[in-house]
């Protein structure tokens, strides 16, 4: 660089400085400010020789972490300092935590030691599954929820910037931040935060579906803002009539949240009702605000007709993470659906800001908030739980992150929080351990229920006990809360180790009577030759005589004639090359359809079940432990969860050519029942595409019809042509592939 290049670089460090300072949520004292200049020196010595891959200097990330914590997050000097500094012990051997806890006191010190931790985490996947390091990552809320808070910007950022890095970088850290990242951002109720992470990493995980959705929200944009100001015209005279102090704001909803309607309803962009949001807000004293709210309400509905199975009322019961709301949907002008959000000033800025906000809010009390702590203190007690396996606690911490809330009364009438389709036993649970754990029977609304019985918001919840009652392995169908879940497992694998230390002796002895000697290599192969996961589970079905002496017999015959055959593959797999390359042009049918990574090769694979794929449709390799190479669709609803816990493990695929196999697809169609629509569908399927109708089944109710066909084809071309074709017939109203 030149002598003018650094001297445009230094301004313009010193410009993003001077703006981080200038943005800050919170009001800056003098000592504040003195902190984060003396952060943002140690930041710049310790990364002056660094560049990231777009080529800019390193510390423009530290100032972006610190410009998103400040601002959008509104967290305080201490936290914008440790931003700052959050890069620092990792990348420059000359700064240590000691030495970060003498410049900047023992606060700042554990915040940066925490997310100094999280990324020395990531460094090999290879030795350690990804499920595992999220695992330990979450173990840093015990010491500071803002080194959680300050990770998430780190992550937003290296999301904004992500460009610069190769596409498979791309697709794991796009993953991890739909598997993780969001899902945090949204329970700790950084809800804009929570949509740019998931917009952005659908950019890069479906990047043509992302930009799809995105032309078509610009290409109806100015149709929308017109649509906004018409509804807005009529709200601005009733409320100015009532002397409310309001700002109307219209939305778009975020590019994530439109394609999930799309996936769960079905439907394509044009057919999501509600697309946009229009949002009230007004000025109240925190007194009135409740009164306010519904007068609101109630102005809005005086217009609009009401959805009555659309409102949703998070004032009388705000959710877990402190927002609150009126959310209704109303029949706008047009007849189209549209929300509306009504919130005070107070309730947006908890909204905008989670619980930097709330702390606002409590000046003179005590800094920490009830609804984060008992949060933190449940999910404490299942991370630590040293029975709990990492990637299933990764997934059921997942779904419970973003589980919609429902409110019971105790019977002394105190209100608990609890996931939607909860049941009596996740209520018992969420009490106290002791009380699940001696569950007999429940009662709701006074009247006994089953324990898998799915509770509703305002059920009264009476939990029945029992000295001698204990879990048992239904339980584990009938609870939704990972604390539950958590807590019968462990139960139950007390009980089982119990079973499995008498099991084991027991296999000892019959082994011994076969000649065979109980040690790791003869687990191992029991473990295998009965399909099993662990050697507990061996010697569990052994103390329980699900593995009988016949079992036992039949095992041992089969040893050697497996060892054989091992041996036999090994001679073979050492003769030659186990991967062949394919030429493009010299493709016959004794090769694969499918070929892997930047050389093409032809390796063995599966179909996954859980996709269905078939040639044509983009996909991924993921490698097995057990059944190889596993073929799954880029939008396999497995696929997030694959490329985020196993990134290591992912192979690029692609097909290369499909005319020498058939594969199976399923269509299903929906419209207007009439007279020959079935044989119309048929007639198009078999004669006009020449395709095998494996299976065809349509259930007519009153004048619509719903349809499923299931049929043999090339590839993917075959299906999108057929449904083009289906979508033309009189009567037909949707096609898609399942």
């Amino acid at each position: 660089m030149t002598a003018a290049d650094i001297a445009q670089e230094n301004a313009a460090i010193a410009k993003e400085y001077k703006e981080l300072l200038k943005i800050s949520y919170r009001t800056l004292s003098t000592a504040d400010k003195k902190l984060i200049r003396k952060a943002f020196d140690v930041a710049v010595d310790a990364h002056s020789d660094q560049r990231r891959k777009s080529g800019e200097a390193y510390i423009f990330h530290p100032i972006a972490v610190a410009k998103i914590v400040a601002s959008k997050i509104g967290l305080d000097a201490t936290s914008i300092a440790a931003a700052l500094l959050h890069d620092v012990v990792e990348d420059c051997p000359r700064y240590t935590i000691d030495d970060i806890q003498q410049l900047f006191g023992e606060t700042v010190a554990r915040i940066v030691d925490g997310l100094t931790k999280i990324s020395s985490l990531n460094k090999d996947m290879n030795v350690s599954m990804q499920a595992e390091n999220f695992r330990k990552m979450l173990l840093t809320l015990h010491d500071d929820i803002r080194v959680i808070i300050i990770k998430i910007a780190d992550r937003l950022h290296n999301m904004q910037t992500i460009h610069s890095m190769p596409e498979d970088k791309q697709l794991k850290i796009a993953s991890e931040t739909l598997y993780i990242y969001a899902p945090l951002a949204h329970k700790i109720g950084l809800y804009n935060i929570k949509s740019k992470l998931e917009d952005l990493a659908l950019k890069y995980t479906e990047p043509e579906v992302y930009s799809g959705i995105l032309l078509k929200l610009e290409e109806s944009k100015e149709e929308q803002d017109l649509y906004i100001k018409d509804i807005s015209k009529v709200l601005t005279k009733a409320l100015n009539k009532e002397k409310i102090k309001y700002v109307i704001k219209g939305r778009p909803k975020s590019i994530f949240s439109i394609r999930r309607k799309m996936q769960n309803q079905g439907v394509s962009f044009e057919e999501v009702y509600d697309k946009f949001a229009v949002r009230i807000i007004y000025e109240s004293e925190e007194k009135d605000e409740k009164f306010i709210a519904w007068k609101v309400y109630s102005i809005v509905t005086d217009h609009f007709r009401p959805n009555p199975t659309r409102l949703r009322d998070w004032i009388s019961a705000p959710k877990s993470t402190g927002y609150e709301a009126l959310h209704i949907t109303v029949m706008g002008p047009k007849g189209r659906w549209v929300e509306v959000q009504i919130r005070s000033e107070r309730m947006n800025e908890i909204a905008e800001k989670g619980y930097a906000a709330h702390y606002k809010y409590k000046e003179g009390e005590k800094e920490h908030d009830e609804n984060l702590e008992s949060w933190i203190g449940k999910l404490q007690e299942v991370i630590e739980n040293p029975e709990s396996n990492a990637v299933e606690f990764v997934e059921q911490f997942k779904l419970n992150l973003y589980a919609k809330e429902i409110f019971v009364f105790t019977p002394n009438g105190e209100l608990k929080s609890l996931p939607k389709d909860a049941t009596p036993l996740d209520f018992s649970f969420s009490i106290h351990t002791e009380i699940g754990m001696k569950t007999r029977g429940a009662k709701v609304n006074g009247k006994l229920v089953p324990l898998n019985h799915v509770l509703q918001s305002g059920d009264q919840v009476d939990i029945i006990t029992s000295e001698s009652a204990k879990p048992t392995v239904n339980w584990l169908d009938y609870v939704t809360t990972t604390r539950a879940k958590s807590k019968i497992k462990s139960s139950l694998k007390e009980d089982k180790k119990a079973v499995a230390i008498e099991g084991k002796e027991i296999l000892r002895r019959k082994l011994k009577q076969l000649k065979i000697t109980l040690n790791e290599r003869s687990i191992n192969e029991l473990v295998n030759y009965f399909k099993l996961n662990t050697s507990l589970d061996l010697f569990y079905r052994v103390g329980i005589s699900s593995i009988d002496n016949t079992m036992l017999k039949s095992f041992a015959t089969s040893r050697s004639n497996v060892l054989v055959s091992y041996i036999k593959n090994k001679i073979t797999r050492t003769k030659g090359p186990t991967k062949e390359t394919v030429e493009k042009d010299e493709i016959t049918s004794k090769y694969d359809m499918l070929v892997f990574g930047k050389e093409e090769e032809k390796l063995n694979y599966k179909l996954s079940s859980c996709c269905n794929p078939i040639p044509g449709d983009i996909v991924f390799g993921f490698l097995s432990i057990k059944e190889g190479i596993k073929i799954h669709k880029k939008a396999c609803p497995n696929a997030v969860s694959l490329q985020s816990n196993y990134a290591y493990r992912i192979m690029s695929a692609k097909w290369i050519d499909s005319s020498q196999q058939v594969f199976r697809a399923v269509i299903k169609l929906t419209g207007i029942d009439k007279l020959g629509l079935v044989n119309s569908i048929t007639k198009v399927v078999s004669e006009s595409m020449n395709v095998n109708i494996k299976n065809i089944n349509f259930d007519a109710d009153s004048g619509t019809f719903k349809g499923q066909i299931a049929l043999e084809v090339n590839n993917n071309n075959f299906v999108e042509k057929l449904m083009e074709r289906l979508q033309k017939i009189n009567g037909i109203e949707k096609v898609f592939r399942v």
